[in-house]
């Protein structure tokens, strides 16, 4: 007769074995979307856990433009623009040659970036081809417009610095008010798309991005600043965002010009008071001295920072040694992310913060993968975990331009667990379905990374960064 030991332990094999052929049975595609629905679960009830008891008050600027989406492959085939035998780097385009190369440099590597087009009749060329293709989008653009709308969707109450045509303000969310004046016509951002794997002659894409060129003549000077500064007080916002600097790169101002517009910003933030948070989302900075300028006259005033996978190494690389770095890997690991923005985090909190200047307390990262936010201890940032799942949902809500997420159109790129540092001994951390957003304590800050369900049926990238730190500042003020 079989002792009950052993009857129980073959029982125990065989659900072991039917399991096994379960798993083993199952289609990849079910065992991913079994894993997809669970994520999506628990970043949902991460972000419900928190929400607004009342209108937050936030101030957001600088300048406005609308921007024109297109497929820069198609726009290239109707200018005859060919695939230039070597890719190249500009600080600014001069010509259809530049162009080609400046376009490869990025596009072969899946960056973001934005450059100034100084040639009018070249930027008035390819938009007059723009305004004839069928499937050219128009939609409102800028930082501060583009993060005012989301801010407002989330339902706060905001106050946006720009200057505005009749036909943007009609596509401002209420519970916007608009400082600046009227213009005609806006600023025109061309902001050229490409998927994943894409092909341009001998340069393929290994993800999807967007290469923006601008011929802006409003944006770069700043020219909201006095209309925003003026009724700032008396709006008496929780939080003060700033954004659009880098329309500043490499612009052909006039002697002293820049940096007297940016010292004018500098004066209205220095009479921010305290209790007010501040932050400042980066951009592709690739002028050294305008970035020398920013940490100067901006970063040493503001508590929180945002940025994505290309701008945080250039922070780093600014920091540390002084110099501009163009191209990043676009999709880094979370190891990588982290040393880079402890390394931010511990330089920036050795800067003076002496008289109006502020420590940073706030450093949020959005990356194709994942989002990774650190907060200080005790600072009145609120809801870390939860901000960074509304980051991560709100990162494939945008992309695949959608407010419900299809997982048949989304994937997860993180690992089954990963390192919180590049030096040897560094902890590991599993990834669970269950609990997706991981948080932990280092020194006085908290770190919370969440996986981001990646859409892959892209819609529109541009503006994914505003839409994704906006999302995650208004869980945390």
């Amino acid at each position: 007769m079989a002792s009950t030991g052993s009857v129980v332990g073959g029982f125990v094999s065989v659900i072991v074995l039917i399991a096994a052929l379960y798993y083993v049975r199952q289609p990849p595609d079910a065992i991913l979307r079994d894993r997809l629905e669970k994520v999506l679960l628990s970043l949902l009830k991460a972000e419900k856990k928190v929400s607004l008891s009342s209108k937050p008050r936030v101030a957001v600027g600088l300048g406005a433009c609308q921007d024109a989406f297109v497929d820069g492959l198609e726009l290239f085939d109707r200018y005859n623009l060919t695939p230039p035998a070597l890719a190249a780097h500009y600080d600014s385009i001069h010509d259809p040659q530049e162009l080609a190369q400046m376009f490869a440099y990025f596009f072969n590597h899946g960056a973001a970036a934005e450059r100034y087009m100084d040639n009018t009749t070249l930027f008035r060329d390819l938009m007059d081809i723009v305004y004839k293709m069928p499937n050219a989008r128009f939609e409102l653009g800028g930082n501060a417009p583009v993060m005012a709308n989301r801010f407002a969707a989330e339902g706060c109450n905001v106050l946006l610095g720009a200057h505005l045509s009749s036909s943007l303000k009609e596509v401002m969310r209420e519970g916007i008010t608009v400082t600046g004046d009227e213009i005609e016509n806006d600023d025109i951002h061309l902001i050229l798309e490409y998927p994943r794997q894409s092909s341009w002659g001998k340069y393929i894409s290994p993800r999807a991005n967007r290469f923006i060129i601008h011929s802006d003549r409003n944006n770069p000077s700043l020219n909201s600043l006095e209309s925003f500064g003026q009724v700032l007080r008396d709006f008496n916002p929780s939080l003060v965002v700033v954004g659009g600097i880098q329309m500043m790169d490499n612009f052909p101002f006039s002697a002293g010009e820049r940096e007297s517009r940016l010292k004018l910003l500098q004066q209205m933030l220095v009479s921010i008071p305290a209790e007010q948070k501040t932050h400042f989302e980066l951009a592709s900075f690739t002028e050294q001295a305008l970035f020398e300028e920013v940490l100067k006259y901006i970063v040493p005033y503001m508590d929180s920072l945002g940025m994505n996978e290309q701008e945080l190494p250039n922070l780093y690389s600014m920091l540390h040694g002084g110099k501009i770095t163009l191209i990043s890997d676009p999709v880094p690991r979370v190891a990588t992310v982290l040393d880079h923005m402890r390394k931010v985090w511990a330089t920036l909190q050795k800067a003076d913060a002496s008289g109006s200047k502020r420590r940073l307390t706030r450093l949020h990262v959005h990356t194709l993968a994942f989002q990774a936010i650190m907060t200080k201890k005790d600072s009145g940032w609120k809801n870390t975990m939860s901000a960074a799942a509304k980051a991560s949902l709100t990162a494939n809500r945008h992309v695949c331009g959608s407010p419900k997420i299809d997982l048949g159109k989304a994937t997860v790129l993180m690992d089954d667990s990963f390192s919180t540092s590049r030096e040897e001994g560094s902890s590991k951390i599993p990834f669970k379905e269950n609990r997706p957003v991981s948080c932990w304590e280092e020194h006085d800050y908290e770190i919370c990374i969440a996986p981001v369900l990646v859409c892959t049926e892209v819609r529109q990238t541009a503006g994914g960064g505003d839409n994704i730190s906006s999302a995650g500042l208004v869980l945390q003020i």
